[in-house]
């Protein structure tokens, strides 16, 4: 990855709260993560599949529209998905830290 992207990573990881970060690419593979493997693998199949729902709905919904950022929050964790053309961001934080 390039020293842009790590820095990235770096600042996000930084922001209080977050509990992890993962990359994953258009076919839902991880490429970059802050999570150990397990997590990783769980979360990206999870929320690659959600982010590919959410997108459908915003489609059916409005041919013209696209989606642009994802966020989902439970009592202990929020997850916030930010789509690109071949990638999807995703950071896990702890919504009381944050």
């Amino acid at each position: 990855m390039s020293a842009e992207v790590e820095e990235t990573l770096k600042r996000i990881s930084g922001h209080k709260g977050v509990e992890g970060i993962v990359i994953l690419n258009k076919e839902g593979i991880a490429i970059k993560s802050t999570l150990d493997q397990t997590a990783t693998t769980q979360y990206a199949g999870l929320i690659s599949a959600i982010a590919a729902q959410a997108s459908h709905v915003v489609r059916e919904l409005d041919p013209q529209d696209g989606l642009t950022f994802l966020r989902l929050r439970s009592k202990k964790h929020e997850i916030m998905v930010a789509p690109e053309n071949d990638y999807l961001l995703v950071v896990i934080q702890n919504p009381t830290d944050a």
